[in-house]
């Protein structure tokens, strides 16, 4: 199959969490230096022709200073199909979360502190520290530059965070820091899905159908990532794969060209007995539950997509927001919204 053209697709540009109250969500987003941007509103029927929901909804989607890709789209269900991934394991099919850069990983940690301390809901990692480049040359501590990164996780009922913190290296295109908000963060800048798949063909789904630049892939194991370990609950013996997709203004060789708005999937092996979290991850569940991309040409798309395994894909119709919209679910099970934009 033919690539799509280069710039026919961007970064992911949202991610979805249902909710049953904005107020809470706009509050709490707003902290991560989020704004509130487009309103829109489906009936039943529309929600049911586009996200396969019978149930009426209004959304928020909000914005990161100037970002155009990570960004966030609140969607206030009328009836929920139920309450989503809840603070259930990330070590699953269906898992969805949201990775952002951050100036200041301590202050979050505080928080999440805080939170236990008040009895909220509220699940969270130590930051695990984690050497991103050059991970064979011998470190020499108080002499030279520790480069790397810090990561935790934070769980919520309704949102599943990772954070990371930079030491002494920069990527000026992945993730732009609001250092006006109260915990200095940029835009989401990846996003990660769970599958199992040993053949590794739902992978070409999102290179060869949706254009995705697969930029690298990553083994992560229980002895190489304190990180990994702890945030998906590996045992010993235990690993994943993660491949991470760019758009195509990123670089598969050339770091420093990286963009946010990556998609990373995580591939554990068949071996390992994963629960299916499917049904709480789609639209009409409460927490993330989409997300969506931007493309040039949406009928290219839909007759793309119509071409491969994916099923359950609807025709193009005018989102909430008037945008020209399509749903379906990809082959490795999750569901997809594409949005037509000129890029």
């Amino acid at each position: 199959m033919n690539q799509v053209q280069p710039l026919s697709i961007a970064g992911i540009y949202e991610v979805c969490i249902g909710v049953a109250d904005a107020i809470p969500q706009l509050q709490y987003w707003e902290q991560f230096g989020y704004r509130i941007g487009k309103i829109g509103e489906f009936s039943a029927s529309e929600a049911g022709e586009l996200y396969g929901v019978s149930s009426k909804v209004r959304s928020i989607r909000l914005y990161h200073q100037d970002a155009d890709h990570g960004l966030i789209r609140l969607m206030i269900w009328e009836k929920p199909t139920n309450d989503g991934l809840q603070m259930s394991s990330m070590k699953v099919k269906g898992n969805r979360w949201a990775t952002t850069l951050t100036a200041d990983l301590l202050n979050i940690l505080n928080h999440a502190e805080e939170a236990e301390s008040a009895n909220l809901q509220v699940k969270y990692t130590s930051p695990h520290w984690k050497i991103i480049y050059n991970k064979e040359q011998k470190p020499c501590p108080f002499v030279e530059a520790a480069v790397g990164v810090r990561e935790m996780m934070l769980l919520q009922p309704l949102s599943r965070q990772v954070f990371f913190q930079r030491f002494n290296y920069a990527l000026p295109n992945y993730g732009k820091i609001n250092s006006n908000a109260l915990l200095k963060t940029s835009q989401i800048t990846h996003m990660g899905m769970v599958i199992q798949d040993d053949r590794k063909e739902t992978l070409l789904f999102y290179e060869e159908v949706l254009g995705l630049i697969r930029a690298r892939d990553v083994e992560t194991t229980f002895d190489s990532s304190l990180a990994g370990r702890e945030i998906f609950e590996l045992q010993s013996g235990e690993g994943f794969v993660v491949t991470a997709f760019d758009d195509p203004r990123s670089s598969k060789t050339d770091f420093k060209a990286a963009r946010s708005g990556r998609l990373y999937i995580l591939r554990f092996p068949s071996s390992i007995a994963l629960s299916d979290r499917f049904e709480r991850a789609n639209p009409g569940c409460l927490g993330m539950s989409l997300y969506t991309y931007r493309v040039s040409s949406i009928a290219e798309y839909l007759e793309r997509v119509k071409a491969s395994n994916a099923q359950k894909i609807t025709e193009i119709v005018a989102n909430e927001f008037g945008e020209q919209s399509f749903s379906f679910i990809a082959p490795d099970g999750y569901f997809w919204t594409l949005i037509e934009s000129g890029l």
